[in-house]
């Protein structure tokens, strides 16, 4: 069911790239192998995308955001320097360290100590129903995205600023259960391979996922939306 999806969802959009099924675990599962190999959540995702079905665990990330944000790992287990983001300052991502602080005040974090694992598949192969759809996209198709969950309620998405994505594509959208869009950050632009300049992310709670495939797919009958 959720696989068939998946390949209606690419054929509406005509997207390039694999949409990422992304579910939270309380359990390890025993089903599916364990990434075999340390990695960011973004490029776990790109994993994904790539064809790779597996879960990962706080021993399998490497980004304190990746961690935190996804609620692997409590902030309170990182260093001072990685809880105030001065590391970011090095890094140059912010001129200061109460410039990062006021900016990490803003991002969302799936509450520490309740899942010991998130489990990342294609969406046209995943055999589990999915909390998260996480997609890679033209501007165009996110557009699309976007009006077929306005289509029939009327409801808005939520627009992600510089957060990691893994904040923003991740537990942005699980807390809210509202779609969520953005340009990337500039550490998952450092990081994957696969993202282009112009590309834009959105995430949909897998709970809407059906009701704006069938909403894209009634789109397509109507003369704005029709395309080539």
């Amino acid at each position: 069911m959720v696989n068939n999806l998946g390949e209606r969802l690419k054929k509406l959009l005509g997207l390039e790239n694999e949409p990422v099924a992304i579910k939270w675990s309380i359990k390890e599962p025993e089903n599916i192998v364990k990434e075999d190999e340390k990695s960011r959540f973004c490029v776990k995702l790109e994993k994904a995308m790539q064809g790779e079905v597996f879960y990962a665990t706080a021993e399998e990330e490497v980004c304190f955001g990746g961690a935190r944000h996804t609620g692997l790992k409590d902030k309170c287990e990182f260093s001072p320097e990685m809880q105030c983001g001065s590391f970011l300052v090095s890094m140059g991502n912010y001129k200061s360290v109460p410039a990062s602080i006021r900016s990490m005040r803003h991002n969302m974090n799936i509450d520490p100590n309740i899942f010991n694992a998130v489990i990342f598949a294609g969406l046209t192969v995943t055999e589990f129903e999915p909390d998260l759809v996480f997609i890679l996209c033209k501007s165009i198709q996110g557009m699309d995205i976007l009006h077929a969950n306005s289509y029939d309620s009327g409801g808005q998405g939520i627009g992600a600023d510089s957060a990691p994505i893994c904040s923003s594509m991740a537990a942005i959208p699980y807390l809210t259960g509202k779609v969520t869009y953005g340009f990337a950050d500039i550490g998952s632009r450092n990081f994957m391979k696969t993202i282009k300049p112009d590309d834009v992310m959105v995430t949909i709670p897998g709970s809407e996922l059906e009701r704006i495939i069938s909403n894209l797919e009634e789109m397509r009958t109507k003369p704005m939306f029709k395309r080539e």
